[in-house]
């Protein structure tokens, strides 16, 4: 009879609570200068400069907005055009039948409902949502990030990550609790 060895339990990163917004911040960026790179921040409100501290681009939200409108507004003037033009010609007045003047309020609202919908699709798909499950949610004391509690998460396949030199330098950054996050 073989015995196998008890697997470990994988870890998905360290989760540190921290008691305010500004000591969130400085540990953010005191993260991000000792190299850490694949870490997340949570809390119950935007914070002016956690997207910096946490070293994150700018986002592809308004590029896709643009072409969301773009496209919206090509599509209403091209509808109207094929409409008018090739469809359904009618002289009216002797005008001719592409009449641009008159295509412009449609195609404004088609501009706009284009970018909406782009806004939409492109914030849920780029914030890969829906995320019904994450390994932060095994955290109990997490349920709280939404209402008035502040935390930041250094994940285990970061390059910089070791447990214990992770563990000691969270300790380093006054955090209020630390948590292990299994997979």
């Amino acid at each position: 009879m073989s015995h196998q060895p008890t697997p470990i339990p994988a870890v998905y990163g360290l989760l540190a609570r921290f008691e305010d917004a500004e000591s969130l911040l400085q540990a953010c960026r005191a993260t991000r200068q000792a190299g850490y790179v694949k870490i997340d921040a949570y809390a119950p409100y935007p914070l002016h400069g956690l997207s910096e501290a946490l070293g994150l681009g700018r986002t592809a939200v308004p590029l896709v907005v643009l072409i969301g409108a773009i496209l919206g507004a090509t599509g209403g003037f091209g509808m109207l055009w094929y409409s008018s033009v090739i469809d359904y010609p009618l002289n009216i007045a002797g005008r001719p039948f592409n009449s641009w003047q008159a295509f412009i309020p449609i195609t404004f609202e088609m501009a706009i409902l284009g970018a909406a919908l782009a806004a939409v699709v492109g914030m849920i798909a780029l914030n890969g949502l829906p995320q019904p499950y994450h390994p932060v949610f095994n955290i109990q004391r997490f349920a709280r990030a939404s209402s008035d509690e502040f935390f930041l998460c250094i994940e285990s396949d970061d390059p910089q990550y070791d447990l214990e030199k992770t563990r000691q330098f969270m300790l380093q950054q006054h955090c209020a609790q630390l948590w292990e996050v299994p997979a």
